[in-house]
């Protein structure tokens, strides 16, 4: 095998793309430094006990994981960055109030997530603590949309769900932990079938109507009246009924930020991390959400502080490539003229209100190694001036 070929769903990032992501990121995290938000950097490394803390089984089969040679424990490369800063939100701030906190960095897959997807995506996203309210689910839910519009993404379409719909049905109904897992496998899947078989096990100890419910979760999806539908006929539990409310008061206050909108109550992603409503962000071209987040007031208590929590992220690779632009700004082509303090000046001052100036090097001066030069400097009556190539 070639020493130069990489493993698969690992890629270099090329010159134009490498940049295009870098724009991106750059406009998101101001973005999001402009709405309070202050930026954390992680670390890639950590002991595998503190990367999987209020994360989930999934996070553990996602991890590559290294044995320290310092002091021999394992260590995981981090398959998710929430987690991390919910680390450093309950541990190292350790603030009584309102706290948001933003990143962005590369995280590691041991296996894709899809088949169009790299296993080195680069995370971005936003988190807020200390705020139980559906005010700051709003807020971040709009702050997601608003990141999205500035990376480029146009024609979104929002999936809202609640995991309360189905963590309401299961506990008010008794269901044991077990057959509760066995239910969020098939759910997950869209197994009608399988949910059919199951549910016909609870016949017994679980009564009709929460039977019922389970096998209409499924097909609640779509638009407002799939709302009316649920209150209908889903059980009428307070768990349900406030997150019914919820999610019919963020659905009018999304919509008009958005193509289109659909109230998903089968969707239990991240079930056992998320403790509230949950949503996702698509558009057109691409089959996988643009980007994800939800309620995990859970987590901080598994860091030993709980903290009411709620964020989003994204994939910056993922969303570059769906824009269709060419970010290498043209540059200005210098000559190379050792001791010519007119022409550095001349230069710097360039270079300084943000232009690109590339100098040619002895025995390049055709410039053909500078293919995004449209311009030159040349001497005017002994004035360094630029002029079209």
């Amino acid at each position: 095998m070639p020493a130069w070929i990489l493993p698969e769903y690992i890629e270099d990032l090329l010159p134009a793309e490498a940049l295009r992501i870098e724009l991106m990121r750059r406009r998101v995290i101001d973005l999001l430094l402009a709405h309070g938000y202050e930026l954390v950097g992680p670390p890639l490394l950590e002991y595998v006990e503190s990367l999987l803390t209020g994360s989930g089984g999934d996070t553990n089969l996602r991890m590559f994981k290294v044995v320290d040679q310092l002091s021999g424990r394992m260590m995981g490369l981090r398959a998710d960055m929430t987690p991390q800063v919910a680390r450093i939100d309950a541990h190292l701030l350790n603030r009584k109030g309102v706290a948001r906190l933003c990143y962005a960095g590369s995280v590691l897959h041991a296996v894709p997530s899809g088949l169009t997807r790299t296993r080195e995506p680069l995370q971005i996203g936003a988190e807020l603590y200390g705020h139980a309210g559906l005010e700051s689910d709003l807020e971040v839910q709009q702050l997601m949309l608003r990141s999205l519009a500035i990376a480029g993404m146009e024609r979104i379409h929002i999936d809202l769900g609640h995991v309360a719909v189905f963590r309401g049905l299961v506990r008010g109904a008794g269901i044991q932990a077990e057959l509760e897992k066995e239910l969020f496998g098939v759910l997950q899947a869209k197994d009608t079938y399988a949910l059919k078989q199951l549910c016909g096990k609870l016949e017994k100890n679980v009564e009709a109507r929460v039977r019922q419910a389970l096998l209409m979760l499924p097909e609640l999806y779509g638009d407002e009246n799939v709302l009316a539908a649920a209150r209908k006929y889903l059980p009428d539990y307070p768990e349900i009924r406030t997150a019914l409310d919820e999610l019919r008061i963020a659905g009018a206050e999304l919509r008009p930020l958005v193509d289109t909108l659909a109230f998903d109550l089968a969707d239990l992603r991240g079930y056992h991390y998320h403790s509230g409503m949950v949503f996702a962000a698509y558009t057109s071209g691409s089959p996988n959400a643009i980007a994800l987040g939800g309620r995990y007031d859970e987590v901080g208590k598994a860091f030993g502080r709980a903290r009411p929590a709620t964020g989003f992220s994204m994939d910056i690779r993922e969303l570059s490539s769906l824009v269709q632009m060419d970010p290498s700004p043209r540059g200005i082509r210098a000559p190379y003229v050792k001791g010519d303090k007119k022409l550095e000046e001349k230069i710097g001052q360039l270079r300084s209100e943000g232009q690109v100036v590339v100098v040619n090097l002895p025995g390049h001066e055709n410039g053909q190694d500078m293919p995004n030069c449209d311009r030159k400097l040349t001497l005017i009556q002994e004035v360094w001036s630029v002029v079209d190539i």
